[in-house]
This record gives C-alpha cells, structure tokens and sequence, in this order.
C-alpha cells in the first residue's frame, strides 16, 4: 500500500531569516531515473530496474505525504519514451496497470486525488481507460496530490497552450496584448496544481530533460547520484533539507 492512515512524525520546516530557508515545500516534481543502469549493475532485465522503480514509487509516495508536501508529480513516461523498444514500453505500460489495481482504492480511502499531464490516450485503449477510471474515481478527494506525466512534454505543452491562446486571439475573445505569464500558466496542464517549489533528479544526470519548463522557472534543482529503486525516505528527507537551506529571491534582494 502507498499510504498509512497513521501518520508519522513530519520533518520540522526551518524558520526564513533575512530571505533564507523556505521550510517544506507544497509541490515536489521528480524525475525518475536510473531504473535501467540499477538493473544492469545487477545484472537483470531492464524490466526488474522498473518494477524495483515501482516500489521506489511507493515509499517516496508514503515519505512525502508524511512530510506535508501537498502535492508530488513523477515523471513515469516521456513522449520521446516512445522511441524505446516496443517490449519494454509494453513493461511499463503493464506495470502501470498493475499500479492502478494494486493501489487506487488505497488512494481513494485516503482522500489521494490523482491527476495526469500530457496526452495517456496515446496507450493502448485498457491502460487509457484504467487511468481515466482512476481520475474520475479520485477527483472529488482533496488531500495529497499525485500529479503523473504520461506522454508528456513539455515543448508540446508549451505549444498546446499557444495554439490554445491563438485560436482565441483568432475568434476575437483574446486581446495579444492581455497575454501575461498567469494566463499563459493557466493554459497548462498544472493549472490546478500548486506552484512547482522543487524539482528533483536521481541518477546523477543534471538536466530537465523536457519536463516542466514553464514551471521551473523559478523551482529549486536537486540531483542526486542516488539511482531511483534505491531512493527512498532517507533520499527525500535530505532533498527537503537542502531546500530548507536555499534563499529563493524570485528575483529580488
């Protein structure tokens, strides 16, 4: 199961002095990598890295909802992932389904709302109609968060959201010169869903690999070597404490 209704101590959010410390964030972003290199180190099947990956999942899930974070968006599945072999995004697309069945009345007994960026329709229609099932079934809680990006990127994002503000320039119920970064934020597929105030990064790679441009504009960066089956409670707790440390200006002094 990913939550307990027994919630644990949470870690102590740090007291901003002189523009300092930022204490917990309310919306944690992740990308999950290094399934692949973890089973290979092992010498396993890249599936194993992933089902190793699906656990990680759920005690990072359990971690963050008893530290307070309001709400945790993964990064399960790219639009570039399509490039993969056939077998292996058939892998995920089977551990995903698995997830759903094995997790979401759990979720939904415990008030968890799940929401989807990017386009899942692109799945195979049994998986596409289990994760509109699942949001439906979600929509009305209104703890936790778990934001999922299936066929995502963010470029395509990005362009969704002009040809959407385009088309109304075009039918006149948009002046050009009202476009401001608010309206173009609430043409995304985060609209609902808190500011991003960290994103993560297992693995050891630093970069942002087409997820969440906009909204990292003014995130804080942590990556880390960690390969993400390994990462766990102890990986996020030390993620929330470096935030805890850094100065965010959002430009100012």
């Amino acid at each position: 199961m990913i939550f307990s209704r027994s919630r644990a101590s949470r870690i102590p959010a740090s007291t901003p002095a002189n523009g300092g410390g930022e204490g917990r964030p309310r919306h944690v972003a992740i990308i999950m990598d290094g399934n692949g290199r973890w089973a290979k180190a092992r010498h396993l099947p890249r599936i194993a890295g992933h089902r190793a990956g699906a656990d990680a999942v759920r005690r990072t899930l359990r971690a963050a909802s008893k530290f307070g974070i309001e709400c945790v968006t993964l990064y399960a599945f790219s639009s570039e992932n399509w490039k993969r072999p056939e077998q292996e995004v058939a892998d995920l697309t089977g551990l995903m389904k698995q997830f759903i069945s094995a997790e979401l009345d759990e979720m939904h007994r415990n008030n968890i709302r799940l929401r989807i960026i990017g386009d899942h329709r692109a799945f195979e229609p049994e998986a596409a109609a289990m994760v509109d099932a699942a949001v439906a079934r979600t929509a009305k809680n209104d703890g936790f968060t778990l934001a999922v990006a299936l066929n995502y990127g963010a470029q395509d994002e990005l362009a969704r959201a002009m040809r959407s503000l385009g088309e109304q320039v075009k039918a006149g119920a948009l002046d050009p010169a009202t476009i401001q970064p608010a309206l173009i934020s609430a043409q995304l597929d985060t609209a609902d869903l808190p500011p991003l105030d960290l994103l993560i990064r297992t693995s050891g790679e630093q970069r942002l690999s087409n997820f969440l441009l906009w909204q990292a504009a003014y995130a804080e960066l942590y990556f880390t070597d960690t390969l993400w089956p390994d990462f766990d409670e102890t990986s996020l707790a030390g993620a929330l404490a470096s935030f805890g440390q850094r100065e965010r200006r959002f430009g100012g002094l």
